[in-house]
């Protein structure tokens, strides 16, 4: 066998570089987009958190979330070879002003984003394209589109008519926060595939609020997550956040499928799969093994929600309408219960709790100098008059790690190394369909830390 020569040792070597480059290059990226990215800063207290479980465990004001989609096979119909609808990317015009660096954050001097522009498709009528045409983000009407328009409009009807009206309590607020971020104003309805704006939405991933945010997220984009308060919940805090992490999102990725796909699945895995699938829009990533079905869904699933939203007529939804959420600021000093409130003032204890789902334990936090507590609009001079009548607060301790919470007529457990679907169901003696049932559960697979809804 004749030897190398030393020139002959240098491919083998460029190759291997060139390999381990590549799969290294999105890790880079990342790092630098978080590096370079001036207005969010990750505190130390973010990475290692000795009080995590208790900040993260559900109290007895959560439900388990309950939005969901079609079963897996309503959505995944056999493709044609060809198709005339077009990518949901091409849809978008990206503003020449994005040229920017992806770091570029959203308290730059950034313009809106490029209006919906379609793409003609002769299958599809003038009437269809022109209303199409208005919306401001990427709606395409494909088989899983329409699978998820069908199981809104039949399969869970009255659920999302019930999201409809949450929403309108809070749509306006949002859209004047998603104005002020120049942020299509179409994107308010991805709340309702998050939670249907239900700020006690809890999953199983331990994701809370109307925006779904986890805990480490939460705190990078400057929410309150502690045993007392978690901002996760204010409707109005939590909106902030989401604005500054969608547009976040919009200016690493520079198209909204794609990071509408990374709010969901988070923007490393997003990365991972474009650039091992050598991609560059979701509408590729999504045929591929790359992202979770979850993830392919979550796109479309938002696309059917806007449709119907902005067409509930259309669709058999009533337009009635809840009153806005507004309020006055009451200035408390130290702890006070709502129902100590609600006894002195007169003001109804669901209402103070409405006003301020971000406080876990139905009380003003301890440790606070002031704290700013929502109630009525009328109701402040009232409130801070008979605040000397108003009894202080004592917390009751609360155990060191709670594995299961009791909430209402249903129990939260906090799943163990070695747990299975069927030891749990064993143990409380419940069915697996039930277990499955409650906590939207497809599949068997269940990981330590998840929380589980046990109910009979």
């Amino acid at each position: 066998m004749t030897p190398l020569r030393p020139g002959h040792a240098v491919l083998p070597m460029a190759l291997f570089l060139g390999m381990w480059f590549s799969f290294s290059a999105p890790t880079i990226m990342v790092v630098q987009a978080a590096t370079l990215s001036e207005p969010t800063t990750v505190d130390s207290s973010t990475l290692v958190d000795e009080n995590a479980a208790a900040e993260d465990d559900p109290d007895a004001n959560l439900v388990p979330l309950d939005t969901e989609g079609p079963p897996p096979e309503a959505t995944n119909p056999p493709t044609a070879t060809t198709s005339s609808v077009p990518r949901a990317e091409d849809l978008l015009q990206l503003n020449p002003a994005g040229n920017s660096p992806a770091t570029k954050r959203f308290s730059d001097a950034l313009n809106p984003p490029a209006e919906l522009a379609l793409t003609p498709d002769p299958s599809r009528n003038a009437s269809d394209q022109t209303e199409y045409a208005s919306y401001n983000v990427p709606i395409v009407m494909d088989s899983s589109v329409q699978a998820h328009i069908r199981y809104f409009n039949t399969a869970i009807h009255g659920r999302f008519e019930q999201w409809l009206l949450r929403l309108s309590r809070y749509q306006p607020l949002v859209e004047t926060i998603f104005t002020e971020f120049h942020l299509p104003s179409d994107l308010v309805y991805l709340s309702l595939v998050e939670s249907g704006f239900n700020p006690y939405a809890y999953s199983r991933a331990k994701a809370t609020g109307p925006w779904q945010f986890m805990k480490g997220t939460a705190k990078a984009y400057g929410l309150r997550v502690d045993n007392y308060v978690d901002e996760r919940r204010d409707p109005i805090k939590s909106t902030v956040a989401a604005a500054r992490y969608l547009r976040d999102l919009y200016d690493l990725f520079g198209a909204w499928p794609l990071a509408m796909a990374a709010y969901n699945a988070g923007e490393g895995k997003v990365m991972r799969a474009l650039h091992k699938a050598q991609a560059e829009s979701f509408s590729e990533i999504s045929k591929t093994r790359l992202i979770r079905r979850e993830t392919k869904e979550y796109v479309p699933r938002f696309m059917a929600a806007t449709i119907i939203a902005r067409n509930p007529d259309r669709y058999g939804f009533t337009q009635e309408s809840a009153e806005p959420h507004q309020f006055d600021e009451a200035i408390i000093t130290r702890p006070v219960h709502f129902r100590a409130i609600a006894n002195v003032t007169g003001i109804p204890y669901e209402e103070l709790r409405l006003l301020n789902p971000e406080l876990r334990r139905d009380a003003t936090p301890p440790g606070d100098e002031t704290y700013h507590l929502k109630v009525p609009v009328g109701t402040k001079a009232k409130v801070e008059q008979l605040l000397d009548r108003i009894p202080t607060y004592k917390f009751p301790q609360r155990p060191a790690k709670a594995q299961f919470v009791t909430a209402g007529p249903s129990h939260w457990y906090k799943v163990r190394m070695g747990d299975t679907l069927g030891k749990v169901s064993k143990r409380f003696r419940v069915s697996l369909k039930t277990l499955k049932t409650k906590n939207n559960l497809s599949g068997p697979t269940i990981r330590p830390g998840d929380f589980l809804v046990i109910s009979r």
